[in-house]
């Protein structure tokens, strides 16, 4: 360790508080121990509460440890301070633990190390308060003929093993073939095509179905890829996976055009009949968005989800539970890190306010 804490989640205070009078008594659970909810735990412990974070990973972190390389945020940095919530301010991590409904629960991605399943009304019944930051743990599909089966994978699936196979978590190392073709202009895709060159694949090539102008990853960080090797093809749009006797052989696109705005505000992508053309790959990684990952189905406990999975909150984060609040991308869809950090802070001020004016009442 550097010594250097420069992910400091208790950045709100530099020692855990006098005890406050009654305070101690309070219990906060987080579940999810990512960006946000590490940013929440951290101003809650500076308040004087117990906090336990909830975490289905061998250790918390989230996406910032087991998807996103090593360049673009230092595991160094986030350790830290996770470490330092630990040892110094004694918060509790149950870690390879899921938080579900009553029901079975859903199987989402990074479910590989779970070993134990918690009902989220057990949580209600035993604290003060619970924070939901579960964040997006799937992916969405391309929804083509060929795409079930070997060879093809989402980019989240991708990173995630790999980084479990670094970590020692697993003797799985995620196999690629020479040739990879990764669908997607956003960051996933960014990391994907990065970790897919530094595993030794001989040709990345990144296909996107509108130009780089409009890649939510932006001009600047595709631009660095190319520089790296990673063959850069645009207005393009899967059609289906090409096999033989199973294997994955390719990827038939489709050429594109640009149209006018759609709902995002870029141009709508609009198919080129009789355009269509193979391109020879032995790995298909599919970048194409994450989803919320809320810990419940259908309306549980009073809870709502939105068709896309986001937690319905008010503009406090707070839940249509009166001890539940939510926060990050399980409310807002996938977003920057500081983004988070930002409404775990917010969120857990809310907690704050609340639990001080219970016990003044």
């Amino acid at each position: 360790m550097k010594g250097v804490y420069e992910l400091r989640f208790a950045f709100m205070c530099k020692e855990p508080p006098s005890v406050v009078p009654g305070r101690g008594k309070l219990k906060v659970a987080i579940v999810g121990g990512g960006p946000a909810g590490l940013s929440a735990a951290g101003f809650l412990v500076c308040q004087g509460y117990d906090v336990y974070v909830f975490d289905k990973q061998p250790i918390a972190g989230g996406l910032m440890l087991f998807a996103i390389p090593e360049e673009r945020i230092p595991p160094e940095s986030v350790l830290e301070g996770i470490e330092e919530l630990r040892d110094k301010f004694n918060v509790n991590f149950m870690v390879k633990t899921k938080v579900f409904g009553d029901t079975k629960p859903r199987e989402d991605e990074g479910d590989n190390l779970v070993e134990r399943v918690v009902s989220l009304k057990e949580l209600v019944d035993n604290y003060d308060a619970i924070l939901l930051t579960t964040g997006t743990w799937c992916s969405r599909k391309l929804n083509c003929p060929g795409e079930e089966g070997p060879g093809v994978m989402s980019a989240l699936e991708f990173l995630y093993e790999l980084r479990i196979y670094e970590k020692g978590y697993t003797s799985h190392k995620p196999h690629l073939g020479n040739r990879v073709v990764v669908i997607g202009g956003g960051l996933s895709a960014v990391d994907a095509a990065l970790e897919a060159l530094r595993l030794g694949a001989k040709e990345v090539v990144m296909a996107y179905r509108r130009t780089i102008k409009q890649a939510p990853a932006g001009v600047y960080e595709i631009k660095k890829l190319i520089n790296r090797g990673v063959k850069w093809i645009e207005l393009v749009s899967p059609i289906k996976i090409v096999r033989e006797n199973g294997e994955v052989k390719g990827i038939e696109l489709q050429k594109m055009k640009l149209g006018e705005p759609d709902e995002s505000g870029r141009p709508r992508p609009i198919p080129i009949p009789g355009s269509e053309f193979v391109l020879e790959a032995d790995t298909i990684i599919e970048a194409i968005g994450e989803i919320p990952t809320p810990p419940f189905e259908d309306e549980y406990l009073g809870l709502k989800a939105d068709r896309r999975g986001r937690i319905q909150v008010n503009e406090h984060f707070r839940t249509t539970h009166p001890k539940i609040w939510a926060a990050g991308d399980v409310v807002t869809g996938p977003s920057m890190v500081g983004s988070a950090v930002r409404q775990g802070l917010y969120a857990a001020k809310s907690i704050h306010i609340y639990l001080t004016s219970k016990k003044l009442i």
